[in-house]
C-alpha cells in the first residue's frame, strides 16, 4: 500500500507547476482528479514545448498528467458548480494555480472551500504572491527566471543573462507545494485539521538561489562575477566548469590546480600553488585548461582523473545517458497507456520507498474521459437535480 492511498485530490491547476505537484501526490498513491474546462481543458493540452504531438494533444501534458483522472465542467454554470462542491466535500487536498482573485469570482476560494470541508487542505500556486504591485503578473517560468536574479548565474561573463533550458521555476513551485500540502497531511492524520498551503514562483526561485543570496547578503552586496571561460558557478573558482575535449566534453568539479597540472601533464598549471588563485586567476587558469583538454579525447582524461579522485565526468546527452548501464540499473522509464490504447514511454517517480518503485501503468486523461464514473461516484442525483 502507498503512503497515500485512499486520499482524494481535486487539482484545478494547469500547464506545469500546479500539476507538477499532484503529479508527485498520485505517485504517492493519492487519488487525482483534474477540474477542466469544458471543450478546452488544461492549457498544456495544446500548449507545446515542442513540436511533439502524442494522440492529439502536447507532448508535456502527457508527461505531467500521467496517472490522473479529467472531470470536464464549465464553472460558468451552477450545475456544474455544484458538482465540483460535492466533490470538494468528499476531498482531502484541493489544488490550484490561477492569478489572485480568480478563484474568488468563481466561488472556489480558500473560505468557501472551507465552509464546505474544514479539513481540507487548500493548496495553492501563483506567480509573485498575494500583495504588491507584481501580484496580478503573469506567473511564467522565463519571466520569474529573469526577474529573480536566476539569468545572471548561467552562460560567461560575456554572454548577457542566460536562461536554464528548463522550465525550474514551475517544478520548484510544485515541489515546494508539494511538501506543504504533505506536512499538512500529516497534521491532519494527527490532529484532524485543515489548512491553507501557499506557494509563489517567486519565492521558489529566491529559496532555490539561498547559498548565493546568503553569500551576495553577507558580501557587502557584491554582486557574483561570472568567468569568462567555461563558467559553472559564479561563485565558485578554477577549474569549476565544462570544458571542450578531442571528441565531446568533460566536466570538472574543484580541485588543487597544481595536482591537476601533475595529473594531465600540463606542466603551466604548476605554478598556481597558492590556493587563492584558483578564485583570483580563475579566467586565467581556465583559459590554460581548456587549450589543454582539448588535445585528446574525453576517455583519456577520465581515466587519468578519475582513478587519482578528481571529481570529473563525462558530459552526456539523453540519447548516450539512456543507453548507458549506469542509466539503466535505475530503471527511471515507464510504459503507461491511456484509456483509448495509446501507449507512450515517460520517467517514473524518482521516490523509492521500502525498497518499491513508484511507477504506474496508468497514461494521461482524455479530456472529460472519467465524468460519467466520477458523477455516478461522488455525486448525488440530490444535488445535481436542486441546483
Amino acid at each position: 500500500m502507498r503512503p497515500l492511498e485512499d486520499y482524494l485530490v481535486i487539482d484545478f491547476s494547469q500547464f506545469l507547476s500546479g500539476p507538477s505537484a499532484s503529479l508527485r501526490l498520485a505517485d504517492l498513491g493519492a487519488r487525482v482528479i483534474k477540474i477542466e474546462r469544458q471543450g478546452v481543458g488544461d492549457i498544456c493540452r495544446t500548449l507545446y514545448t515542442s513540436n511533439l504531438v502524442m494522440n492529439g494533444e502536447s507532448s508535456v501534458f502527457h508527461a505531467i498528467n500521467r496517472n490522473k483522472e479529467s472531470f470536464e465542467v464549465d464553472l460558468k454554470k451552477e450545475e456544474d458548480c455544484e458538482m465540483v462542491r460535492e466533490l470538494l466535500k468528499k476531498a482531502d487536498v484541493m489544488i490550484h494555480n490561477f492569478r489572485p482573485g480568480v478563484m474568488d469570482r468563481l466561488g472556489f476560494d480558500y473560505q468557501s472551500v472551507s465552509a464546505l470541508n474544514p479539513t481540507i487542505i487548500y493548496g495553492e500556486i501563483s506567480g509573485y504572491g498575494n500583495e504588491g504591485e507584481w501580484k496580478n503578473k503573469p506567473g511564467q517560468d522565463l519571466l520569474l527566471q529573469s526577474v529573480t536574479g536566476l539569468t545572471s548565474l548561467t552562460g560567461n561573463a560575456d554572454s548577457g543573462p542566460v536562461a536554464m533550458g528548463l522550465s525550474i521555476v514551475d517544478m520548484l513551485a510544485g515541489a515546494h507545494l508539494a511538501q506543504g500540502l504533505l506536512a499538512c497531511l500529516y497534521r491532519k492524520a494527527i490532529k484532524n485539521e485543515g489548512g491553507l498551503v501557499q506557494v509563489s514562483m517567486m519565492e521558489s526561485a529566491y529559496d532555490f538561489q539561498f547559498e548565493t543570496i546568503t553569500s551576495f547578503m553577507n558580501d557587502g552586496g557584491v554582486l557574483p562575477e561570472r568567468s569568462l571561460k567555461n563558467n559553472a558557478n559564479a561563485y565558485l573558482g578554477a577549474p569549476y566548469g565544462i570544458y571542450q575535449t578531442a571528441n565531446g566534453h568533460i566536466a570538472l568539479a574543484m580541485g588543487s590546480i597544481p595536482a591537476l597540472g601533475s595529473l594531465l601533464a600540463c606542466e603551466a598549471l604548476l605554478k598556481y600553488t597558492d590556493i587563492k588563485e584558483a578564485f583570483d586567476k580563475r579566467d586565467e587558469i581556465k583559459a590554460i585548461l581548456a587549450d589543454h583538454l582539448i588535445s585528446s579525447d574525453t576517455e583519456k582524461w577520465l581515466s587519468i582523473l578519475e582513478p587519482a579522485d578528481i571529481w570529473c565526468a563525462d558530459v552526456l546527452n539523453w540519447q548516450k545517458l539512456i543507453e548507458h548501464d549506469g542509466f539503466k540499473v535505475l530503471n527511471m522509464i515507464q510504459k503507461v497507456e491511456m484509456l483509448d490504447g495509446y501507449t507512450y514511454e515517460t520517467t517514473r517517480c524518482p521516490i523509492r520507498i521500502d525498497g518499491e518503485l513508484l511507477t504506474s501503468s496508468k497514461g494521461s486523461p482524455k479530456l472529460g474521459q472519467d465524468n460519467q464514473n466520477i458523477i455516478k461516484e461522488f455525486i448525488t442525483l440530490k444535488a445535481v437535480t436542486n441546483a
